[in-house]
């Protein structure tokens, strides 16, 4: 079984990430946020952020396709279709990644979407920008220090329009602003109940 966890920055995929490894015994695979272009993009995202997508897309590719090689559950911390539909996107609309620089990344994502198999479940994090910028001031990533809060804004309203309108497959979602999962174990039980009713689904057919 495959699910991967969705969301913008500071949202709280790889914690979730993290309780449901331990809690299923599912093999766990995180975000790479080692990309070399990353402090730049920060500091000069028109320069940096075709450079910075196609990176964070290879890595991406390359994880997905090592993770699916192998046997048994998998979950993952975010998904191929968000670094185009999401980031990539709205950097283009932003005037911060040219039309050619756009239209060479989504040949790429094209290309490589085929290759990598639809998650089981998506589950998605949405969070209201206050609560992405607490989250993100309490773990201190340097870097995303000084993220424009009007930027996380435009990257929510790609999110609910991907969820709503683009993504085919299976979603739940998880209202962090309602639904801290940390502090509240009920939530993780009803993921665990919804991961649980796919599971008996798969092994119907």
């Amino acid at each position: 079984m495959y699910i991967a966890i969705a969301g913008n920055i500071g949202s709280g995929k790889t914690s979730l990430t993290e309780i449901l490894s331990k809690r299923f015994g599912i093999t766990a695979h995180y975000e790479d946020i080692e990309n070399p272009y990353i402090g730049d993009f920060y500091k000069d995202m028109n320069r940096w952020s075709f450079n910075l997508q196609v990176h964070f897309l290879g890595s991406r590719i390359k994880q997905s396709r090592e993770a699916l090689a192998l046997s048994g559950d998998l979950i993952q911390d975010r998904t191929i279709y968000e670094d185009a539909y999401i980031f990539a996107d709205n950097l283009h609309k932003m005037g911060l990644m040219s039309s050619r620089d756009f239209d060479t990344y989504m040949k790429l994502f094209a290309l490589s979407e085929g290759l990598i198999q639809q998650p089981d479940l998506l589950i998605y994090l949405k969070a209201s920008v206050p609560t992405l910028i607490s989250q993100i001031q309490k773990r201190g990533r340097a870097y995303e220090m000084s993220i424009d809060e009007d930027y996380l804004q435009r990257l929510n309203a790609k999110y609910d329009n991907w969820i709503d309108n683009i993504y085919k497959g299976e979603v739940m979602v998880v209202d962090i602003d309602k639904c801290d999962f940390i502090l509240n174990p009920e939530i993780i039980e009803q993921i665990e109940q919804r991961i649980e009713d796919i599971r008996n689904r798969k092994s119907d057919k």
